[in-house]
């Protein structure tokens, strides 16, 4: 293919004297390509002639540039770039002798090709824009620190592809690449991110650089989804290759670099290839291509074969309406590489531009210094493009610090156009911008598969074990592949249902756990009557003994302190209704604190009518003062202190480990069992352990005063209660760690209600018994033990 030159001058339209400013080298790549490269290089001219007739961008500056061909050839690309660096001859060279020979250069499209011109470049600091090498490599600084591009690095890619495999649950797929670093590096890459997914790779193969057919025909796919990383020069003879064997019915999955190839457009490639999907560069308009190409056009170039080939077999249009062809008209429309080329140059210009205009005083370089407009290096050009920020064609064009450009790609599908011909589609779109997970966007509804089907095609070794078997894996083969084992006594790895629901008993199928709580069902309801009818007793116990407030029996028994128990057992009883109903994060907090505070403040009342009525007795003895230590304000110190010593506890608690609902799956396999886990234990037993400890030293203190004189004694009906009360917490200690969720929070109300009556029976129904049906005994002196004595001597 032919190599053609283009020099131009630069003209300091200020100082009225021509000046050489730079030149800037584009390198196409692919031999087999060369059409295409020469349509990038006339992008690239219509790029450069835009800028310097633009009256904004580097005015009074005409931009120079010289067009090498590699051939996508390594070697060939290092003889350019060693001929660029080498200069022209003086005779040759319009260029004045202060300025660089070369400032920049576009380039190269093969990623193989880049890594050796960057190589050379990088010791004369020369910055280098690829509008084609994607090779996640270059993106090393320490090995490339010159690189630019303003294509997407693979990295993305492969992110890209691994997410739409995963996307469409494709399990099983073949990897094949060319012998290059774009291709190595590329799968390379995807595997490290199909890492800890579903997906497996059934074999990894590459096409030979020097192709050989029989090697080729090797490449048999045994997958149904094939992921190709591969230049179109390598694939067009594999294809066709595969095209005489008649194999069809495979899903290709095509990265950026063949993806949009229009050699693969022509109808007999259907069969074949349609239904392909790939992510592709995006897309851009450029407004004038369509009307500069038609100026390089076969009528103006009739003995150039090259330009009719290039309008027709590669470009997929006609020059103009006239043309004999059948091909439609070029609008200049989805030129992809094109589109990268071009934005290659604005970058360069847009660099350009701003170190022209930098400010003394304010410059980047030393001293605040700025690059000297007849005297600009290489490397104060790249500190620019590292900079550079700009907007062409509604798209934001910048480079991050490893030089690469910002990450889109369009979701290519191949479909059967109206000429039967194949149409590239997009359907989607990847933005790498976009948190993690939601990059990708994919019209499924616009998609054709392989075999022109609409369905997506499923590429799995193994399909999904039924129920009631387990997966077992093949010796040998990757975990995606494996049998369908019945589940039996012995399996290890069988398929296990979800949380919520258990196997039924063929294990055949998943059945929904019934969830259980203690609800206001036939138990429910039971508490909840027994805990009503217990607060109303109380609360009518309070009436009666409000209303014969001024009666001995209540006098004696200190009233006060009576009706504080009154008081605290109404909640007792109240507080049992929290174990009803599910289980809530207020819920649970509530049911422990609150009753062992309540149960707290009624035990400390109790303990503090029990020292009363044994210093009352204690204190008939000649000489002993202990009442005075005991009257109303020390008793209600007595029931705060004892009281808040239970209410910084729960505090405690609730601040370090509260209570929590938690759903108990264990207990029972076809039920779920929403419960309050107590959250810290140790708090827990805390809280009962100082309910016993008030309860034990109570019963000891009325024990002491059992046989205390009178003909009521409320000590022993003190020591009864205690007795009752500590029976029942005993009994409920074992009965609880015992019992799981609904039973144990049905437990615990039982010991609360169990608990509350025999407090309120042992300590008022014998004073309940006096005041309402032996009034007559309702007396002092009776209650004393006086009235017979008194009787006898009146």
């Amino acid at each position: 293919i032919k190599s053609y030159e283009y020099r131009m001058k630069v003209k300091d339209l200020s100082n009225k004297d021509i000046k050489y400013y730079s030149q800037t080298y584009i390198i196409p790549s692919q031999i087999i390509r060369g059409l295409l490269a020469f349509r990038w290089a006339q992008t690239m001219r219509l790029a450069v002639e835009e800028i310097n007739q633009s009256p904004e961008l580097l005015p009074n500056y005409t931009l120079g540039y010289k067009i090498f061909d590699s051939c996508a050839y390594p070697l060939t690309g290092q003889r350019a770039a060693l001929a660029v660096l080498n200069g022209l001859s003086e005779a040759e060279s319009p260029m004045c002798s202060s300025s660089y020979p070369l400032l920049a250069v576009i380039g190269e499209s093969g990623s193989a090709q880049s890594i050796v011109v960057s190589r050379l470049l990088q010791p004369f600091r020369i910055p280098m824009i690829s509008y084609f090498s994607s090779c996640a490599c270059l993106t090393d600084r320490r090995k490339y620190p010159t690189f630019f591009r303003v294509i997407p690095n693979d990295d993305y890619q492969v992110k890209a592809i691994a997410q739409l495999l995963v996307h469409f649950n494709w399990t099983w797929v073949g990897l094949v690449r060319g012998d290059h670093e774009y291709g190595r590096f590329a799968v390379q890459g995807l595997l490290r991110e199909l890492q800890g997914t579903k997906v497996c790779v059934a074999y990894q193969e590459m096409i030979p650089l020097l192709y050989n057919q029989q090697r080729a025909l090797e490449i048999i796919s045994l997958a149904k989804v094939v992921v190709v990383f591969s230049a179109e020069g390598e694939m067009t003879p594999f294809l066709r290759d595969y095209m005489a064997q008649n194999i069809t019915g495979i899903q290709w999955v095509a990265s950026e670099a063949w993806v949009t190839a229009s050699v693969f457009t022509g109808s007999e490639y259907y069969p074949y290839l349609g239904g392909t999907i790939g992510f592709g560069i995006r897309t851009g308009h450029i407004s004038r291509l369509s009307n500069y190409l038609q100026t390089i056009n076969p009528q103006k170039y009739p003995n150039n074969p090259l330009v009719q080939e290039l309008w027709e077999a590669l470009y997929g249009c006609s020059p103009s309406l006239s043309s004999a062809s059948q091909l439609p008209l070029c609008l200049g429309q989805d030129p992809r590489v094109a589109y990268n080329a071009y934005k290659a140059v604005y970058a360069i210009a847009h660099s350009l531009h701003n170190l022209l205009h930098c400010q003394p005083g304010s410059g980047p370089f030393e001293n605040n210094s700025c690059a000297q407009s007849n005297s600009i290096s290489p490397w104060q050009l790249q500190h620019y493009l590292q900079e550079v920020k700009f907007t062409i064609a509604g798209e934001e064009v910048n480079f991050d610090l490893k030089g690469d450009s910002i990450p889109y790609y369009d979701v290519i599908n191949w479909q059967r156009g109206t000429s039967q011909n194949i149409e590239f589609i997009n359907v989607g779109l990847f933005d790498g911008t976009k948190p993690a997970g939601d990059e990708l966007l994919i019209e499924e509804d616009r998609i054709m598969w392989a075999g022109h089907q609409s369905e997506v095609p499923v590429s799995v070794c193994s399909g999904s074990c039924p129920p009631g078997s387990r997966k077992a894996v093949r010796r040998g083969k990757p975990v995606c592949c494996f049998d369908c084992v019945p589940c039996d006594s012995d399996s290890i790895e069988c398929t296990f249902c979800p949380e919520n629901f258990w196997s039924s008993e063929d294990r055949t199928s998943c059945i929904p756990k019934k969830v259980e709580f203690l609800a206001y069902d036939s138990l429910g309801i039971a508490l909840t009557v027994i805990s009503a009818v217990g607060a109303c007793l109380t609360i009518a116990v309070f009436a009666v003994f409000f209303h014969h407030r001024n009666t001995a029996i209540v006098r004696v028994n200190n009233s006060e302190l009576s009706f504080f128990i009154l008081f605290a057992l109404t909640l007792c009883f109240l507080c049992s209704l929290v174990f009803i109903g599910e289980p809530t994060v207020w819920s649970c907090m509530l049911r422990h604190t609150a009753f062992s505070i309540t149960f707290s403040l009624c035990i400390s009342c109790i303990l503090g009518k029990t020292m009363v009525v044994l210093a009352a007795f204690t204190a008939t003895r000649p000489g002993n003062n202990i009442m005075k230590w005991l009257g109303p304000k020390q008793q209600r110190a007595i029931i705060f202190s004892c009281t808040l010593v239970q209410v910084v506890i729960c505090a405690a608690w609730l601040i370090d480990a509260p209570p929590y609902p938690s759903r108990n799956t264990k207990y029972e396999r076809s039920k779920i069992i929403l419960e309050c886990s107590v959250g810290s234990s140790l708090a827990f037993w805390c809280v009962l352990g100082y309910i016993g400890l008030q309860a034990g030293l109570c019963f000891v203190l009325a024990f002491l005063a059992r046989k205390l004189p009178g003909n009521f004694n409320e000590a022993k009906f003190i020591t009864f209660s205690m007795l009752i009360f500590c029976t029942v917490w005993l009994a409920f200690i074992p009965a609880y760690i015992s019992s799981p969720g609904n039973y144990a929070d049905a437990v615990e109300s039982f010991a609360i209600l169990g608990s509350s009556f025999g407090l309120l029976f042992c300590l008022f129904a014998p004073k309940c018994y006096i005041i309402l049906l032996k009034p007559e005994k309702n007396t002092k002196q009776h209650l004393m033990g006086k009235e017979k004595k008194e009787h006898v001597i009146g």
